[in-house]
């Protein structure tokens, strides 16, 4: 992993005046992107609509644009006056599948499909940033990466774009805002080293012999074999994960059988397994599966067990961490940067690019204020609202971080 670019308290108190006045100037463009991004979500790695509209709010500026050839990426360099390092800025451009009931008047048109995360709002913002950085050009002394990414949810989008060079330009050091509709708004919410989880899905396949439900002894019930599994799983994170550790498993969905009287031959698992560390993960892919495979033997019956690996631990570098923060005080205010005392146990696939360049994600708050936090709908939610007024302390810490680490 590069050496960080540093942004030194010298850099940051350097920062041009007015970056979030410049950016609440440029409102107007955010808001409009945003909605209409909003209106069209599209799910997955083939987002070509939300594309061709980054592609038109970037026309006028003066970056070099490549698009994606696995999926519909677009990453825009700006060149500054001066040669020097790279820096990453990253927004995601998908939304999720679900149906909205906001009642917004801008609301989604598609049937199914739903910005739910605020990745319109990330998209919105970064396009903003990159005007604002465009008239400070002068000021860079090296490239900006603009990384508009499509695929966060699910689909592994930040590994395609490392797979098609990404990181090709080089990047010392990268950055990632996320949206929260639970924070207050314009808050800025941080923390060193593990920020949000690893994520891996775990299925089960319980396999017995079928028979006649009114006579289990001549069968093979793989139920009761599932349901131990479930109960065991649990106590088997606190007895091989110690206290200091975070882990989660949660068995989301439990599938048997066709109707009352038919003992089915096999029984199914599915869920998520979460855990902040590598070595805490490798090690519940081990007795997870052990477990089961073990269970099903004491019913009679046999286990398949699935563990298919997802997004890894987002970590976020201690030192670029302490430097978004003096970034964030200078551009939003000290009262602004908040520490978070605990990690999420959602996943990000940011830790993608985080585990190759020094960086950080951090947490913008867009809780509408006349929402109480206890009422606010979270992210992924069908009803989930995001503050529009958050957006310029978004558009101004990116490019404050920008214009620190480069000029």
């Amino acid at each position: 992993m590069a050496t960080p670019v540093p942004i030194t308290p010298a850099s940051v108190a350097g920062l041009p005046r007015g970056l979030l006045a410049a950016a609440r100037r440029l409102q107007p463009r955010t808001v409009a992107l945003r909605r209409a991004l909003h209106r069209v979500p599209e799910l997955g790695l083939d987002l070509p609509r939300t594309r061709d509209a980054v592609l038109r709010e970037l026309a006028d500026l003066p970056v070099t644009v490549r698009t994606g050839r696995s999926c519909s990426s677009v990453v825009a360099v700006l060149e500054g006056a001066r040669p020097g390092p790279a820096l990453l800025l990253r927004g995601d451009m998908d939304a999720l599948p679900l149906q909205e009931d906001t009642g917004l008047e801008f609301a989604s048109e598609v049937d199914g499909a739903m910005h739910a995360c605020g990745h319109d709002t990330h998209t919105a913002m970064l396009a903003s940033a990159a005007r604002l950085l465009a008239g400070h050009r002068e000021r860079i002394a090296g490239r900006v990466l603009l990384a508009f990414q499509p695929g966060e949810e699910g689909f592994h989008g930040a590994r395609h774009m490392l797979d098609e060079g990404l990181l090709d330009d080089g990047p010392e050091l990268a950055y990632a805002l996320h949206i929260s509709s639970t924070v207050p708004s314009g808050e800025l919410h941080h923390r060193p080293g593990p920020i949000m989880a690893a994520a891996d899905v775990l299925a089960v396949t319980v396999t017995g012999r079928g028979g006649h439900a009114s006579a289990p002894q001549d069968a093979c019930d793989p139920v009761p074999a599932a349901a131990a599994m479930v109960g065991g799983l649990q106590a088997l994170l606190t007895r091989r994960v110690g206290p200091h550790e975070s882990a989660v498993l949660t068995i989301a969905r439990i599938q048997a059988g066709t109707t009352d009287n038919v003992i089915p031959e096999t029984a199914e698992l599915t869920g998520t397994l979460r855990t902040l560390s590598e070595p805490v993960r490798a090690l519940l892919h081990r007795e997870v599966a052990t477990h089961c495979r073990h269970v099903a033997e004491a019913y009679g019956c046999t286990a398949e067990v699935v563990i298919t690996p997802g997004y890894p631990v987002t970590v976020n570098d201690a030192e670029a961490t302490a430097a978004l923060v003096r970034v964030g005080e200078k551009v939003l205010g000290d009262r602004a940067c908040v520490p978070m005392r605990d990690p999420l146990m959602g996943a990000e696939d940011f830790a993608y690019v985080l585990e190759r360049v020094p960086g950080a994600l951090a947490f913008l708050g867009a809780r509408p204020p006349a929402v109480p936090q206890a009422g606010a709908p979270p992210n992924h939610s069908n009803r989930v609202v995001f503050d529009e007024a958050a957006f310029p302390a978004g558009v101004a810490v990116h490019a404050g971080l920008a214009l620190a680490a480069l000029s």
